[in-house]
């Protein structure tokens, strides 16, 4: 395996001066000792203002909102773990042996949080020009291939908008289970829309997730709802 230097160098360009902040960066809450939540917090603060600027010159006619939905998705943990992946950051991880025996290595929440803890040792280790070229050699392909801000709307989103088009009242989410360890929790979420008798089940490893599943579920359904009313009035 590579240096922890000569792996920073080939993989973020980057040289670092203060290898034990990396080290830290690499090292999970499990392992014990000195670890990378604060690094991470960082880190998250720094690629989000990065990432807000990048958009802001990209993206020059674009909304505010329209930002927003951009930089979610650039920086949201399935993107965020897709690259941690492609780094190999996994391999380097120091995490306890619970963690590693369920396969924490894998795990994308613990994924994405490295990846800003090792953003946020950058910009510790230099400055915040440094890390923003980094952040911007990260994201240059994604930035550039980011679909239309209206085909960003998350499913929550998409579905309030297309019940209040027709003045159906917003749907209800209900967390019916939570399970799981107090750090790997699992959600499972209903979504119901009472007037149209229509009712799904989301899950996912946070309440936002699982609502998130529910309305995309529950979206499903209300477009086939609707399909079969417009194909019945036509008969």
């Amino acid at each position: 395996m590579k240096s922890l230097p000569q792996w920073l160098g080939d993989t973020f360009a980057y040289t670092c001066r203060d290898q034990s902040l990396f080290e830290t960066a690499l090292t999970h809450r499990s392992a014990g000792g000195a670890h990378n939540e604060r690094l991470e917090f960082l880190g998250d603060a720094v690629l989000n203002g990065v990432t807000a600027s990048l958009l802001y010159h990209t993206f020059t006619s674009a909304s505010e909102g329209e930002l927003s939905r951009y930089r979610a998705t650039l920086v949201s943990g399935e993107s965020l773990a897709a690259l941690a992946g492609q780094y190999q950051i996994g391999e380097r991880l120091k995490l306890g042996p619970g963690e590693l025996k369920s396969g924490g290595y894998r795990r994308k929440s613990i994924l994405a949080d490295t990846l800003e803890a090792i953003l946020g040792a950058i910009y510790l280790d230099s400055s915040y020009t440094e890390v923003a070229a980094v952040i911007e050699r990260m994201f240059a392909e994604r930035l550039h291939q980011l679909p239309q801000a209206a085909q960003l709307k998350d499913p929550k989103t998409q579905l309030q908008e297309a019940l209040q088009s027709r003045s159906v009242a917003i749907p209800d989410y209900v967390v019916e289970a939570i399970t799981g360890q107090p750090h790997e929790q699992h959600f499972r979420v209903s979504c119901k829309v009472p007037s149209l008798a229509l009712q799904t089940r989301g899950e996912g490893p946070s309440r936002r997730a699982a609502e998130q599943a529910a309305a995309e579920l529950l979206l499903v359904q209300l477009k086939s709802s609707w399909a079969k009313r417009r194909s019945d009035d036509s008969i």
